[in-house]
C-alpha cells in the first residue's frame, strides 16, 4: 500500500488538477513531490484533521500555528508556490468548497474516484474529531463590528503583546508600517523608515508652530520625527495602552514633552480640533467599510480649512462583485481581528465624499514587500528570544503573517498607497503647489 505522502499527493493532484507544488513529508517519514522544492512537513495526523475539516486557509493556519506543519527550505518560495493553490482563487477548488468539511462532502459526491481519494485521506487522518483551535486564535465574534469597545479589544489583541517583542521585530525605528526605500533595496530598514516619516512630513508641508494630529500613532515615531525635524506641536492617539506607555517614555527621553502629547483615545473621541495637518499611517485598515465615511468625516471636521491629510493605507484588488468580499480567515482570526481592506478607488471616493480634495496618490507596493522581508529577517535572527517573549504559537503567527504578506505584495495581491488630500478653503483654494516638487525633492 502506498505510504502517507504518496496518498496525500494523489488527493491534491486529483482535487486541484495539478501535482503538489511542494515536496510532502508526512509523519511516517515518507516523501512525495518535486525533489527541488521546499518541503511541507506534516508532523502528525492532527494536521490532516484540521485540513480535512476546514479545507483551505484556516485549516492550514491552525496546523501551522500549532506547530503540526512546517516548511523546510525557503518560506517565501514555498508560500509563492502555494499562492496559486490556496490563495490564488476566489473559491477553493474541488468538491469541498469554502469551509465545507471532507466528511460532509464525502456523503454527497457521485464521482467514484473523488470519493475513494477523500475516503483514503479521512482514513489517514483517523477517526478522531479535529483538535480545538490553537489558543492564539480569536474566537468568532458576534454583534456589531467596529464599535469603540470592540475596536479596543481588536487593537489590544495585536499590539498589546509586549513592547520588547516589537522592538525585536521593528528595530530602533519602532515604525510598524511600510518603509520608503528611496535609495533602493540595499538601504537599511531604519534609514528607509526615516525616509518614510520625512516623506509624510514634506507632503503635509509641516512648519514650526503648526498642530499635527497623528491618528494611530503607534510607538510615537511619527510625532517625534515631526517635532524634532519640523518644530510642530504634535498629538498622537492610539488605542493600545502598551504603545502609549512606550511612546510617552520616548518623548520624555527626547526632551519633547513640551511639543508632543500621547493619548489613549479613539479617533471618534478627539475633541480639540482644528489641526493644521493630520497623518493616519497604517491605521485606516482597522476602521471597517461601514465606518469609513464616518472616519473620513471626523478627520475632515478635525482639520482646519487649507489643512492637509496624509492617509497611508493597505489596499486590496477590487472584485467583480464587491458583495463577494470576505475577511481573510487567517488575518481575521490570528492577526488583525475585524481588519478590512478596500480598493484604493473606494478610499479616494469616500475621502472626497467627506469633503476632501484628493491631490496625490502614491503606490508603495514594492516598498512594503521589502519592509516585510526586513522584519522577517529580524524575527528569524532572534527567533529564540521571540518565542521566549510571546510563546511559540504567536511567534509562528507573526512569521507566517509577514512572509505571506510579503509574497502577496510581490504578486500584486495587495497594495499600499499614500493618499494626500486637502480640506479646501471657502471658495475652493487648496494652498497646494503646482507640482510634486516640494515633497519629491530629496
Amino acid at each position: 500500500m502506498p505510504e502517507a505522502a504518496e496518498r496525500l499527493a494523489a488527493v491534491v493532484t486529483h482535487l486541484w488538477g495539478s501535482a503538489p507544488p511542494l515536496r510532502l513529508r508526512t509523519w511516517d517519514g515518507s516523501e512525495a513531490g518535486p525533489a527541488d522544492a521546499p518541503v511541507l512537513v506534516i508532523r502528525s495526523r492532527r494536521a490532516l484533521h484540521r485540513l480535512l475539516w476546514r479545507p483551505g486557509e484556516l485549516g492550514l493556519a491552525r496546523a501551522w500555528v500549532a506547530g503540526e506543519i512546517d516548511i523546510e527550505g525557503d518560506l517565501y518560495q514555498a508560500l509563492d508556490r502555494l499562492a496559486g493553490l490556496v490563495w490564488g482563487r476566489e473559491e477553493p477548488p474541488g468538491p469541498t468548497g469554502r469551509g465545507r468539511s471532507a466528511l460532509r462532502a464525502l456523503g454527497t459526491l457521485r464521482d467514484p474516484a473523488t470519493r475513494r481519494l477523500l475516503g483514503d485521506a479521512l482514513a489517514l487522518a483517523g477517526a478522531a474529531l479535529p483538535p480545538p483551535p490553537p489558543p492564539e486564535e480569536v474566537p468568532r465574534r458576534n454583534g456589531i463590528r467596529h464599535t469603540p469597545a470592540r475596536d479596543r479589544a481588536a487593537i489590544s489583541h495585536h499590539y498589546d503583546v509586549g513592547n520588547d517583542f516589537y522592538a525585536l521585530l521593528l528595530g530602533p525605528s519602532m515604525v510598524y508600517s511600510c518603509a520608503y526605500w528611496q535609495d533602493g533595496p540595499d538601504t537599511g530598514l531604519d534609514q528607509a523608515q526615516h525616509a518614510k516619516l520625512d516623506l509624510v512630513c514634506r507632503k503635509l508641508a509641516l512648519r514650526p508652530g503648526q498642530r499635527l494630529l497623528d491618528v494611530g500613532c503607534g510607538w510615537g515615531s511619527m510625532v517625534l520625527h515631526a517635532a524634532e525635524h519640523y518644530g510642530v506641536q504634535a498629538v498622537g492617539v492610539t488605542l493600545s495602552e502598551e504603545q502609549a506607555t512606550y511612546a510617552r517614555k520616548r518623548v520624555a527621553a527626547a526632551g519633547h514633552t513640551d511639543l508632543v502629547e500621547i493619548r489613549v483615545q479613539d479617533y471618534r473621541e478627539i475633541p480639540d480640533g482644528p489641526y493644521d495637518a493630520i497623518s493616519s499611517i497604517g491605521m485606516a485598515e482597522h476602521v471597517g467599510s461601514e465606518q469609513y465615511l464616518a472616519y473620513a468625516d471626523r478627520l475632515h471636521a478635525l482639520l482646519k480649512p487649507g489643512g492637509r491629510l496624509l492617509n497611508h493605507q493597505i489596499s486590496r484588488r477590487p472584485l467583480r462583485r464587491e458583495e463577494d468580499y470576505r475577511l481573510d480567515d487567517f488575518i481575521d482570526r490570528y492577526v488583525f481581528p475585524d481588519g478590512e481592506l478596500a480598493p484604493v478607488g473606494s478610499t479616494v471616493s469616500l475621502l472626497e465624499k467627506a469633503g476632501f480634495e484628493v491631490r496625490d496618490v502614491e503606490a508603495l507596493r514594492e516598498h512594503y514587500a521589502l519592509t516585510l522581508r526586513a522584519w522577517g529577517a529580524h524575527l528569524e535572527a532572534h527567533w529564540d528570544e521571540a518565542v521566549r517573549l510571546v510563546g511559540a504559537g504567536r511567534a509562528r503567527v507573526w512569521r507566517l503573517y509577514m512572509a505571506a504578506s510579503a509574497v502577496s505584495f510581490e504578486r500584486n495581491g495587495i497594495g499600499v498607497n499614500q493618499v494626500l488630500a486637502v480640506r479646501p478653503e471657502p471658495g475652493g483654494a487648496s494652498g497646494m503647489p503646482l507640482s510634486r516638487g516640494p515633497w519629491a525633492a530629496q
